[in-house]
């Protein structure tokens, strides 16, 4: 069973103050669609009214300005999603990792591993790497030559930390991810193709998260860097000699281009694309899908998108699409017209 705590309990540990029964026991955090006796949700907006008056939630995180929405005991505090996240990691430990070296793992002997750390079954430690206290590295994964991760990170199983890359602390990588393979970088000579060796790193700062079966790749000369606090979704591309600014965050299937640089506490939205040597100020957000193909220079929220239409419809608002230019030049004519007719 898992454990319970109850509300005092949990604003004891985490801050905000209880309206209502303080003694009411909460084991799991739920939506407010699907939570049973036992259960808290967080409430944040008003538009969820109905949702909350049917809710079988035994308490709620809200605003103090939310409060007389339901008379069910309830923790206030000022940013309800926020304390939802720190309740939820709070409920949800993560499993302990067990201390020392699996049997089946192979580690180099110049490696260097501190004994509070945890190497798990066929993982694979090359020459020179140095790991801080307390890192988790699971199963399966490889950590190439020269490779440092500094102290608390960990990796999940089947992660690739190519040789010479820097992990800081506390990151937490998921499964599948490539840190530090080659970038694309080819020079063309008599129609044929020659590989750009890749002699730069991957620098990670402390504080990073990366989604499962992502890839960054290292430098072509200069180092490719994630600055502290990022987080990464799911199968993204970060090219060579990118830099991501410090709390950017960025969701799945996003592309990054070599040497792009994007600002600190940037938000990009799921399947957007960023060409390359462009440059993202700080504060952006761009939406879903958006292809970015210019420099943004200023702190807004940028969409690069058709309309979401029938597919009949689409076709007919590409066509008027491809005559803009024939229509502008029509209504300066008009315009024209127009004026020397009021001339007269």
């Amino acid at each position: 069973m898992s454990q319970q705590y109850s509300l005092n309990d949990i604003v004891s540990a985490l801050g905000g103050h209880v309206v209502g029964d303080g003694d009411v026991l909460i084991s799991r955090v739920s939506s407010i669609a699907n939570a049973l006796s036992g259960s808290i949700s967080f409430f944040n907006d008003t538009k969820y009214q109905k949702a909350l008056a049917a809710s079988r939630a035994s308490a709620f995180i809200m605003k103090d300005a939310h409060a007389g929405l339901t008379a069910q005991p309830k923790i206030i505090v000022d940013n309800p999603y926020a304390y939802f996240a720190k309740l939820s990691a709070f409920l949800n430990p993560l499993a302990t990792a067990p201390i020392g070296v699996h049997e089946t793992a192979v580690i180099h002997a110049s490696a260097q591993i501190p004994a509070s750390c945890s190497i798990g079954p066929q993982v694979v430690i090359g020459e020179n790497v140095t790991l801080g206290e307390h890192v988790v590295i699971t199963s399966g994964c490889v950590v190439e030559n020269d490779v440092k991760i500094a102290a608390g990170s960990r990796l999940e199983p089947n992660v690739v930390i190519k040789h010479h890359c820097e992990i800081g602390e506390n990151c937490h990588i998921f499964s599948g991810v490539v840190i530090g393979s080659d970038g694309f970088g080819y020079a063309e000579e008599a129609g044929k193709w020659l590989k750009i060796p890749q002699v730069g790193r991957v620098v990670i700062h402390a504080n990073v998260d990366i989604g499962a079966n992502t890839t960054v790749d290292r430098g072509a000369i200069d180092d490719t860097i994630i600055e502290e606090g990022v987080k990464l979704d799911n199968l993204i591309q970060i090219g060579h000699n990118c830099v991501i600014g410090a709390h950017t965050v960025i969701a799945g299937c996003v592309g990054v281009a070599g040497s792009a640089r994007i600002g600190k506490h940037c938000k990009i939205g799921g399947a957007a694309m960023i060409l390359g040597h462009l440059e993202i100020a700080d504060h952006v957000t761009i939406s879903p899908g958006s292809m970015i193909t210019r420099s943004l220079t200023a702190a807004d929220t940028y969409t690069a998108l058709m309309p979401f239409q029938t597919h009949k419809a689409w076709l007919n608002t590409a066509a008027k699409i491809r005559h803009l230019d024939d229509f502008a030049a029509k209504i300066k004519q008009l315009e024209n017209e127009i004026s020397l007719l009021k001339a007269k």
